[in-house]
């Protein structure tokens, strides 16, 4: 997949994600659409899972730690074939395993999360198991800056560092908001990449909403031999859509029918600047 038909995509998939969070009336749409670049980068560009080899034990792992921002898994795994895209439309909906945190119910969600703080500690459990059965797979996990205040974040940085587990990457969605207010003034912990280093880690800073320089940091894994590595992805919440970024009310909130087809005219606007 070229680098044109990467940003043509990251455009599908924003306009689905706002599609199906308008339709179940609930979800997190400016997270969702801060770490669209990086989903799909990572299951189109570097991750070795698919329908096919979801069962295998060398498949890679990949743990969305920020699990609220579930919209933009959903979207990508119906795009790789995981699941009809049709069962989207049962987002949120009564008996549906289409619900708001990911879950192993659905298929190609390897951990139920949603409790943050979460997927670094079982991703740093994954990748030490990998090096404990000499398995060649790596293990991915997307935390938000928000979570990162979360003490298990911490516990497992250290213990990744102590056992050498350069098959793990974290990925820092890193919007600057939280529900509330700009992370820096709920709980601030910048700057990142000096604590990252300090607890073990190779540290790369990148634009998270550019995806040529999200394939090159992901194709230089491992950072440091010996190392874990954490990609410090700086992003815009709510990305693509104007009214919506850098806005904290659009954490948690749905378009209204006129809200939703703007967001859909900027974006179709969009698709057409990138394929001319």
């Amino acid at each position: 997949m070229t680098i044109k038909e990467l940003q043509q995509k990251s455009i599908h998939y924003r306009k689905n994600i706002l599609r199906y969070i308008v339709g179940a009336n609930a979800g997190h749409t400016g997270g969702s659409l801060s770490c669209t670049d990086i989903l799909n980068v990572l299951y189109n560009k570097v991750l070795n899972v698919s329908p096919e080899n979801f069962g295998s034990s060398d498949r890679d792992r990949y743990i969305q730690s920020k699990g609220h921002c579930v919209e933009a898994l959903f979207v990508v795994l119906a795009d790789k074939g995981f699941f009809p895209e049709s069962d989207l439309e049962t987002l949120c909906k009564y008996k549906s395993h289409y619900i708001g945190h990911p879950t192993k119910k659905v298929k190609g969600v390897e951990q139920n999360t949603g409790a943050l703080g979460h997927g670094l500690p079982i991703a740093t459990g994954v990748a030490l198991a990998g090096k404990m059965d000499k398995k060649d797979y790596k293990v991915y996990t997307l935390l938000g800056d928000g979570e990162l205040p979360e003490g298990s974040n911490w516990e497992a940085a250290l213990s990744a560092a102590q056992y050498k587990l350069d098959n793990l990457c974290a990925i820092i969605d890193k919007n600057g908001l939280q529900i509330t207010a700009p992370t820096k003034d709920v709980c601030n912990t910048d700057p990142l990449d000096k604590k990252w280093e300090a607890f073990g880690w190779a540290v790369k800073e990148v634009n998270g909403n550019d995806v040529e320089e999200l394939i090159a940091a992901f194709n230089s894994l491992p950072f440091e031999k010996g190392k874990p590595s954490v990609i410090i992805a700086n992003t815009v919440k709510g990305k693509g859509v104007s009214y919506m970024e850098n806005q904290l009310k659009w954490h948690h909130g749905v378009p209204n029918k006129e809200q939703y087809e703007l967001a859909q005219q900027e974006l179709d606007l969009s698709l057409t600047e990138i394929s001319d």
